[in-house]
């Protein structure tokens, strides 16, 4: 298996290797630069306008979405239990 060298990975593993704290995980947001990166890519999937670069980067977002929510809600059940 590849190792993911996207932005959005990056951002997320530089993040993770700040050993952060369950409060801080729960709080985590993207840069502003990637959420704009998300807003246009899903602006362009609603005007069916992606070309197979934008698909694949926008599906990206999506896995990694799906990993921080996880991450977060992680982050919280330990902080419930704190």
């Amino acid at each position: 298996m590849a190792v993911a060298q996207s932005p959005v990975y990056d951002e997320v593993l530089e993040f993770l290797l700040s050993t952060p704290t369950p409060e801080q995980i729960a709080n985590f947001r993207p840069s502003e630069g990637t959420q704009e990166r998300i807003r246009l890519l899903l602006e362009l999937n609603r005007n069916n306008k992606l070309t197979a670069e934008q698909q694949a980067e926008l599906d990206e977002f999506s896995q990694v979405e799906h990993f921080v929510r996880l991450l977060k809600a992680r982050a919280h059940q330990k902080l419930l239990k704190s």
